[in-house]
């Protein structure tokens, strides 16, 4: 399974690339804004730039909701840098967009997923990704971690190229979840992913050797 970073900080995204699993990056409007990141050419400068520190995928959102815009929006974003994947809504004229972008081939994120029907629609228009919120689901109460399922039977049993991104992933049970079910990718915050470094009994394992080590040592 593909590790994505969800978040626009260069900083993060530099610390997961360092640690040696990051596969790719997924931002969007909110995220940037949470960074102090406003007006186009800064959005798209600062796309530039996390696409110089990752080698894989950078999910890059359009704000357009119309089919002409999107189009417009999705082509400026993809002339960035090769690893720009055009992340598009699941609305109708999304759908449409993904299925022009697929024919000219750009790489697309189907974004906003909560029924197996929507990620059946983006896979159909030939989506490279579609991004299922599981933690959204979560959040009203609806077992995220089935639609991952749902959709990997309906992906399986017809042989569709769309990866599944599972998204709103926001701890590391999510990420676990997510693996054992057969997601293709997950994309998380940073916190989420360094917290499958720790273990109680790894720590305590390791306190153990050093303070033996120290033993023997004579220290």
């Amino acid at each position: 399974m593909k590790f994505f970073i969800d978040t626009a900080n260069l900083q993060q995204i530099q610390e997961a690339y360092d640690l040696g699993v990051l596969d790719g990056v997924t931002t969007n409007p909110s995220l940037m804004a949470k960074e102090g990141i406003t007006g186009h050419d800064n959005i798209i400068n600062h796309y530039r730039a996390i696409c110089k520190i990752v080698d894989g995928d950078v999910s890059a959102e359009v704000i357009a909701t119309d089919y002409e815009n999107i189009i417009k929006e999705g082509e400026l974003l993809a002339k960035l840098d090769d690893k720009i994947v055009v992340k598009v809504p699941m609305i109708k004229d999304g759908v449409r967009a993904i299925k022009y972008f697929t024919s000219k081939g750009i790489k697309t994120n189907c974004t906003l997923i909560f029924s197996a029907g929507q990620a059946l629609l983006a896979a159909k228009a030939g989506a490279t990704y579609v991004s299922p919120f599981i933690g959204r689901l979560d959040d009203i109460a609806t077992d995220g971690l089935t639609l991952i399922e749902d959709i990997r039977l309906i992906f399986d049993n017809y042989g569709y190229a769309t990866q599944i991104l599972a998204a709103s992933a926001r701890h590391p049970m999510h990420i676990i979840n997510c693996a054992k079910l057969g997601s293709d990718v997950v994309t998380a915050p940073l916190s989420a992913i360094t917290a499958l470094l720790k273990h109680p009994l790894t720590d305590s394992g390791l306190a153990t050797f050093l303070a033996d080590y120290a033993k023997a040592a004579g220290k």
